[in-house]
């Protein structure tokens, strides 16, 4: 019997060779480990949920055959949101053309909050605590949404996905200090929209876990021919 592969231990580079081979426990564990902040990057450009969700389905299949050459230089993860944030910006200017093209002019708008926080029954909560903190995260999401690009995709990646500036700057191919700068004004915009208690609902935002994270992972199984729980027997 071959012994089974230790995937949760690999580097970034030995599970990104696994990635690339399509082997099924690796690209569960990438997923996985990715989805919530691949769906927040790539919401921050789209501003809508099912259209983010799409961007980052093909994001993993793109870096699948690009995966061969991770060499390690950033962590997988930075690598995988640049390759979701390209995606993104690439439908999106692609959504322009077409708009152009057909000479009609388009206000995107993002949806409305369609499904319950993941989170909003965890713990002792009351429904009333729970229903509150669902509507001051819908107004947070909806306020960051009308923040302008460039602050919008810099500020979900340092404030809600914790990124380091220079991971921010790596991810958005941008200087440091624009990094910092657009952090600073992406903030204050919102402390002008927002009670000064926004920040703590932050981490109650986007909620990208549970069924909608296994849902996508499945997905990208299938897509790869993998249908059903993969086979680690003997």
């Amino acid at each position: 019997m071959q012994a089974l592969r230790d995937y949760e231990n690999l580097t970034d580079v030995e599970l990104a060779a696994c990635f690339a081979r399509k082997e099924p426990q690796a690209v569960r564990l990438v997923t996985q480990r990715n989805n919530q902040r691949l769906f927040r990057a790539a919401w921050s450009v789209t501003r809508n949920r099912a259209e983010a969700e799409d961007v980052v389905q093909e994001a993993y299949l793109h870096a699948i055959p690009a995966a061969a050459s991770f060499n390690g230089k950033s962590s997988l993860t930075t690598w995988l949101t640049r390759i979701a944030v390209n995606e993104a910006l690439s439908r999106r200017r692609a959504a322009l053309r077409r708009m152009a093209a057909f000479n009609t002019d388009s206000v995107v708008v993002m949806d409305e909050y369609r499904e319950k926080l993941m989170n909003a029954t965890a713990g002792k909560a009351t429904p009333e605590a729970a229903l509150a903190r669902k509507q001051l995260a819908g107004v947070l999401e909806r306020a960051i949404a009308r923040l302008p690009e460039p602050f919008r995709l810099v500020f979900v990646l340092r404030e809600i996905e914790g990124l380091s500036v220079d991971e921010t700057a790596g991810v958005l191919g941008i200087n440091p200090d624009t990094v910092k700068t657009r952090a600073v004004r992406a903030r204050h915009r919102l402390q002008q929209m927002l009670d000064p208690e926004w920040k703590a609902a932050l981490a109650e935002t986007f909620p990208f876990a549970g069924v909608d994270c296994e849902a996508l992972t499945a997905r990208v199984l299938e897509r790869l021919g993998h249908s059903g729980p993969e086979n680690t027997g003997e």
